[in-house]
C-alpha cells in the first residue's frame, strides 16, 4: 500500500476534506464528499482516498468497507481543471502526502477486503476505477453509466484497464470507443453492476451484503481476495502451485482452526479476523 500500517493508526484525529470516514464494528464506511463538484477527483481527493483504503487495508478490525457519495453524482471522474492547473487551493485537509505517486486504479487490488459500492446516482469517466475496483455494486435503478472521454478528444486508458478486470474485452472496447452511457439494468447485464435495488431500499440491501459478508471468515476472505489479485500476475503454470501454497497459508489461521473447531462441534463460529 501507499502508506504503512503506522501512518495509518492516526486516522481518526485528522481531518479529511473531501471524504466522510466513519467507522462502526467492523465495517468502514468511505462517503466521497465534495457535491459540489460532481464528487470529480483532484489530487487531494485522490490522497485521502488512497489513505482511508490503506487504513482499511492494515487494520485487521476492518472486515468490509462501502463506498458510498453525496449529491447529485456518485462521481463525475477526474477533475481535469484540478489536474491541468498548478495552483493549490488552500484546504483543511491534514492527510499526509505519500512518499510515491498515486494510481487510483491500483489502489483497490491491493486492499484484500470486500468492498461494495453504494450507487446513489450516476458514475462517468474515472469514477468507474472506483466501482470497478470494489468487489459488489448495488445501485438505484435510476443511475446512468457513462465514458464520454471521447467525445472530448480523451480515451479512457485507466478506465479500461479496470473494466477489463469485470467486463470481455470487446464490450470494453465498444463502451470507450463509442463513449456510451447505460443504465442500471444494462450496466448489470454488462458486469458493472451487481444488485439493482429501489433508491428507498439502497441503505438496507448495502447493509445486508455487508452483515452476509462478516458472517465468514475474515481470513478466509482476505487471503481468498490477495490470492485472486495475484493471480493475475502468474503464468497458466504457475497458478496451481501459488494456490496451493496459499491454501496452506489460510489452513493455519485461527479463523481456519476456529471454523473446523465449530463445524466439529455444530456450533456457530466466532472469527477473530486472524
Amino acid at each position: 500500500m501507499l502508506y504503512t500500517e503506522k501512518e495509518t493508526t492516526s486516522l481518526k484525529s485528522l481531518t479529511f476534506a473531501h471524504l466522510i470516514v466513519e467507522e462502526k464494528g467492523h465495517l468502514l464506511t468511505i462517503t466521497l464528499n465534495r457535491p459540489e463538484k460532481k464528487n470529480a477527483m483532484n489530487p487531494l481527493f485522490i490522497r485521502e482516498f488512497a489513505y482511508s483504503l490503506a487504513y482499511a487495508h492494515h487494520n485487521p478490525s476492518v472486515w468490509v468497507v462501502v463506498i458510498a457519495a453525496k449529491g447529485d453524482v456518485f462521481c463525475a471522474g477526474g477533475d481535469l481543471k484540478a489536474f491541468s492547473s498548478k495552483i493549490i487551493e488552500p484546504t483543511i485537509s491534514t492527510i499526509p502526502e505519500p512518499k510515491q505517486e498515486i494510481v487510483i486504479g491500483d489502489i483497490f487490488s491491493q486492499l484484500h477486503k470486500p468492498c461494495i459500492a453504494k450507487v446513489g446516482a450516476s458514475v462517468y469517466a474515472g469514477g468507474f476505477l472506483i466501482i470497478c475496483g470494489c468487489t459488489h455494486v448495488i445501485s438505484i435503478p435510476e443511475a446512468q453509466f457513462g465514458l464520454p472521454e471521447v467525445k472530448r478528444g480523451i480515451w479512457p486508458f485507466q478506465v479500461m484497464q479496470s473494466m477489463l478486470q469485470v467486463m470481455p474485452p470487446r464490450t470494453v472496447i465498444d463502451f470507450c470507443m463509442r463513449a456510451r452511457t447505460v443504465d442500471a439494468t444494462e450496466a448489470q447485464k454488462l458486469g458493472l453492476v451487481s444488485q439493482i435495488v429501489p433508491a428507498e431500499k439502497l441503505d438496507e440491501a448495502v447493509q445486508n451484503l455487508a452483515d452476509e459478508i462478516m458472517q465468514y471468515s475474515p481470513s478466509a476472505i482476505r487471503l481468498g481476495l490477495k490470492a485472486f489479485d495475484e493471480l493475475k500476475s502468474k503464468q497458466a503454470t504457475e497458478a496451481h502451485i501459488f494456490l496451493k501454497q496459499m491454501l496452506a497459508e489460510v489452513i493455519q489461521t485461527e479463523d481456519a482452526k476456529e471454523g473446523i473447531a465449530a463445524f466439529t462441534e455444530k456450533r456457530q463460529p466466532v472469527w477473530k479476523g486472524k
